[in-house]
């Protein structure tokens, strides 16, 4: 089964590549000559995933998924949420998001968050929605070089280390996206 994945963000491309069976080859945006940006303009993470699907699905055909993923804290009213790529500026700059987002929390002892992923997975004419959620903290200062976005202060329950500190295996099966990605391999398999 040939899939579309509506990102060319290579981090998001090796993560859900690495949980797929074989038998579903994943191609890129940039694989099916996608090269624009496509608008997240919703005002919710599953509004923006649903976007992103339906705009290659109208526009090339394909059978696809899209995700979008955002981080809500709790003290910060679920901020930076749906606007977590470009918190600190449309560059989307992760060091800054992390710089802002620390600044930000300074002196709060409430440091609760979930990572939230959602894929809109667009098949057959059908569309159909898998969330993945993780809870955690936010951690005092970035910690770890793997990852990408806020893994380097997103420290998950059960785990005294940053998603930025595990390897890929692990985050798989522990993360926000890896849990979503399960539920669609698993769909998918039905």
């Amino acid at each position: 089964m040939k899939l579309v994945f509506a990102s060319n963000n290579i981090n998001k491309i090796t993560e859900i590549k690495h949980q797929l069976p074989p038998d579903i080859e994943l191609l890129s945006l940039e694989d099916i000559g996608c090269l624009e940006d496509i608008p997240e303009t919703a005002d919710t993470i599953e509004g923006n995933a649903i976007l992103k699907a339906n705009y290659v699905t109208e526009r090339y055909g394909y059978n696809c998924f899209a995700d979008d993923t955002g981080l809500e804290v709790d003290a910060l009213n679920g901020a930076p949420g749906v606007y977590s790529a470009r918190y600190a500026g449309e560059d989307k700059d992760a060091d800054a998001n992390m710089d802002k987002l620390l600044k930000e929390l300074e002196g709060n002892s409430n440091r609760a968050a979930n990572f939230k992923t959602v894929i809109a997975l667009n098949l057959n004419g059908a569309q159909h929605l898998f969330t993945g959620i993780v809870n955690g903290s936010i951690t005092m200062q970035k910690a770890g070089d793997k990852g990408f976005g806020y893994d380097p202060v997103f420290r998950p329950e059960g785990l005294e280390v940053t998603f930025a500190q595990i390897s890929l295996d692990e985050k798989a099966l522990l993360s926000h996206r890896g849990r979503a990605v399960k539920q669609l391999i698993y769909f998918l398999k039905k």
